[in-house]
């Protein structure tokens, strides 16, 4: 392969020593891995260390600003972006090194879809799938954006679909799944308040089940069974959960206020 067509593969990390050998083992193939770790307590930077030299740790940016670090520390011109729960399949890294070895020509990225592996099987309908992701792209045109905690993939220039899938192990439970859309709600809702969104009773009472009904009747997320219910359900919970929480920004920000107010009355 040419010096123009080498691939960084570039992972960030943070405690995800029950995923992390997985994902690099379908980075081998690559010509080099670049790991920023965000601080791990536990063996995530061990296992690191097996696959690369090219690990590095910093403090979490959030998951733009983060990816926006490890893109200038890679070499090669061609970048692709995988969280450590996700596998690059047999499939897709032979399609990608089918179209390197034919030359790509004016493409300047490539996405492919985003298969889910939730409570054991994979996921195949509803918001789910195909997620299509566009992770792999040349360096000097694209650049991470999107709103927080949705990173994305701007490229400007050309850009081709593949068939091959990237595989996510998700979740760990359904726990896990509630904490994740509680984080992720909370994260969303600051980043609409501070951008000036504030809370709708439309909003509120009308977005959740809309995305219910999205998720399980429309995208046919019945077609996986209990598992495409409770992702539907989740998902609609979080939506509930970042329109109040947008709602609790604003009167925390009413009530704090009020409190220096009255102080300054009191003084």
């Amino acid at each position: 392969m040419t010096a123009d067509l080498r691939i960084s593969a570039c992972v960030t990390t943070f405690n995800e020593e029950r995923n992390i050998r997985r994902c690099l083992e379908s980075l081998t193939w690559c010509d080099e891995i670049v790991i920023v770790d965000s601080y791990s307590t536990d063996n995530t930077l061990d296992i690191c260390r097996e696959y690369t030299d090219r690990v590095y740790q910093h403090e979490w940016l959030g998951y733009i600003g983060q990816k926006n670090l490890i893109r200038k520390l890679a070499r090669y011109p061609w970048l692709l972006f995988v969280d450590a729960d996700e596998v690059v399949s047999d499939d897709l890294r032979a399609q990608i090194q089918a179209e390197f070895t034919r030359g790509v020509d004016t493409i300047c990225g490539y996405e492919f879809p985003r298969m889910v592996n939730y409570l054991g099987r994979w996921i195949r309908y509803g918001e789910w799938y195909p997620d299509v992701k566009l992770r792999l792209f040349l360096k000097e045109k694209g650049r991470s954006g999107g709103q927080e905690p949705h990173d994305q993939v701007f490229v400007n220039g050309r850009v081709k679909r593949l068939k091959g899938h990237l595989y996510h192990y998700t979740y760990d439970d359904i726990h896990d799944h509630l904490e994740t859309m509680n984080r992720f709600s909370s994260i969303t809702a600051r980043e609409k308040y501070r951008e000036g969104e504030r809370f709708s009773w439309i909003d509120f009472l009308l977005r959740p089940p809309i995305r219910f009904l999205k998720a399980y009747f429309v995208k046919r997320g019945f077609m996986d069974g209990r598992r495409g219910f409770f992702i539907a359900l989740v998902s609609m919970f979080g939506v509930y959960a970042k329109y109040a929480k947008l709602w609790e920004l604003a009167w925390a920000e009413k009530a704090a206020g009020e409190s220096e107010r009255g102080a300054s009355k009191a003084s």
